[in-house]
């Protein structure tokens, strides 16, 4: 006959055995938080990515996250810039309620809460390599580090492939931020490769093996050896991002962590040649994406249903159960990833400042609307050249720092052979350079179904009058509920925003890092404090 102490212990034991039993059962219903491998590529337009079907190019990485996950065909960023672009990313908002972030190459207001901060606080560690928000200042605004999380960036190639790529390792930095990792933490790493933008080496696709029956080109460039070429160098750097990305993914899975890891692959604006990055037309603001996570995802789905940047803070924000984000103006995804459930029937898309490309520092608002058949746009200012103005012939080109400040004129446009071969040969194809460099209407409409290249502007078409009123009326009331100053006529508080990069030698306001007071409505320079200038 037992004993009462060890009729007690018995009773311990077994009661001690049940919890633990019931604790891994707790355990095994509670799903470890899912990692976030977030890739973005810099200039990048929709549909340079061999899944597409695009030809001359070989991105065999992006491919297979596609097919492990959710392939889309119409994602499109806030704005055609890239750190306007990336804030609202971030922050779910578009670029009219962003303030200076709103704008290329300001501030980023601390006010504003971005989702990495938010992942963080629940747990997640963070980090980046490559290029994060920018360019622009957030030190001075207030932020510790950068918006996006803390750097990864201390291991670097000896020699590079060619002279337009980084030296940076960005596969390499992304190991050293997993060896420096718990094992037990959730992680958000921040992909930001600074491939395809500019400056390319000319002619390495063609050295690469690139082959000019495969370039493909799109409508609104000439069909020239000059911009074939260029092509094949910008499709030569996007294999660049891939093959990082790739090593990413094997790392992963040799971890044995791909299976639990949202990979998200884009693009933060479209390609840089004339008539697409800094402008509201397809092949500036429609960019590729892909979404896989294998452990709850669907795998090999395609979706043609519209979806914007703006919806991926909303969206991971929910799948992590992160909380603390004011109210976004993006929409969660989930429905459509788990149920293919569209979220929206339009997206918006604006612009503002670009480079210093005009005098006193101006603009070039524009604002649109993108349904599944037509892109609406609104240019404020018609007056002005979208693409910066022409070289002005009286003013000297270089600055006081020996700076050439204009080039061949229409600064918001980056410098390339393409630009440079549609500049010098504009008698020869005039329709194409008029679309990419003249002054345009208020109004612009384009179907997009049967026109992709935006050539085609169908604003004054009698049989779509019906339309494009629906379009403007829809764009408008929109604006009009998300507080956007242009539509209240109030936006020269934009045209305040100082730029922190090299200013050109334009007549007026000139000065890098400083606000234009000018610009700063009466009634609010009294309550504004403003920094004169940053070092």
């Amino acid at each position: 006959m037992k004993s009462p102490f060890f009729k007690l212990i018995s009773l311990l034991l077994f009661f001690g055995a049940l919890y633990s039993c019931q604790q891994e059962k707790t355990e095994e219903k509670t799903p470890k938080k899912p990692n976030i491998l977030f890739a973005i590529s810099d200039d990048q337009s929709y549909p340079y990515a061999s899944i597409y079907g695009a030809t001359g190019i070989k991105t065999p990485n992006f491919d297979r996250v596609a097919k492990s996950g959710m392939l889309f065909h119409n994602a499109f960023v806030a704005a055609p810039q890239c750190s306007p672009s990336r804030a609202a990313i971030l922050t779910g908002k578009n670029i009219w309620q962003l303030e200076e972030a709103g704008t290329h190459s300001s501030y980023f207001p601390k006010k504003f809460t971005v989702f990495t901060e938010l992942l963080k606080n629940n747990g997640y560690k963070i980090g980046y390599t490559g290029k994060p928000w920018g360019p622009g200042n957030f030190k001075d605004a207030g932020w510790e580090h950068n918006p996006v999380g803390p750097a990864y960036r201390d291991i670097y190639y000896e020699e590079k492939p060619n002279s337009g790529i980084s030296t940076l390792n960005y596969a390499a930095n992304f190991e050293a931020f997993m060896q420096e990792r718990n094992r037990e933490e959730p992680f958000f790493f921040w992909y930001g490769g600074y491939e395809p933008h500019r400056p390319y080496q000319f002619n390495a696709g063609f050295e690469a093996g690139k082959k000019a029956e495969d370039v493909q080109l799109p409508g609104f460039l000439p069909q020239d050896s000059i911009t074939i070429k260029d092509i094949a160098d910008y499709a030569l750097e996007i294999e660049w991002f891939d093959s990082h990305l790739g090593k990413m993914l094997d790392l992963l899975e040799a971890k044995g962590e791909l299976e639990n890891t949202i990979v998200i692959i884009t693009a933060d604006n479209g390609m840089p040649f004339p008539y697409a990055k800094a402008n509201l037309q397809e092949f500036g603001t429609h960019v590729p994406l892909t979404m896989a996570w294998p452990a709850q995802w669907e795998k090999g789905r395609e979706s043609d249903a519209l979806v914007s940047m703006i919806d991926l803070a909303p969206t991971l924000l929910e799948v992590t159960g992160s909380y603390g984000l004011p109210e976004a103006t993006g929409k969660s995804l989930v429905p459509l990833l788990s149920k293919n459930q569209a979220v929206r029937e339009y997206v918006l898309t604006g612009r503002e400042r670009h480079t210093h490309a005009r005098p006193d520092n101006l603009a070039y608002p524009a604002r649109a609307i993108r349904t599944q058949e037509y892109l609406y746009i609104r240019n404020f200012k018609p007056d002005r050249w979208p693409a910066g103005n022409p070289k002005p012939e009286d003013r000297e080109d270089l600055n006081s720092n020996g700076f050439r400040t204009f080039g061949l004129g229409y600064a918001d446009v980056d410098g390339s052979p393409s630009k440079t071969y549609m500049i010098e040969n504009k008698e020869k194809e005039p329709e194409l350079f008029e679309i990419a460099f003249a002054k345009r209407p208020e109004e612009q409409l384009y179907n997009v179904q049967q026109d992709p290249y935006c050539l085609n502007n169908l604003a004054e078409d009698e049989a779509l009058a019906a339309v494009k009123e629906q379009l403007a009326n829809q764009l408008e009331a929109l604006l009009k509920e998300q507080g956007d100053p242009r539509i209240f006529g109030k936006g020269d508080i934009i045209e305040s925003y100082p730029r922190f990069a090299a200013m050109r030698n334009f007549e007026g306001f000139k000065q890098s890092g400083v606000y234009n007071m000018e610009f700063i409505p009466e009634e609010m320079k009294a309550d504004t404090i403003v920094p004169q200038s940053v070092e």
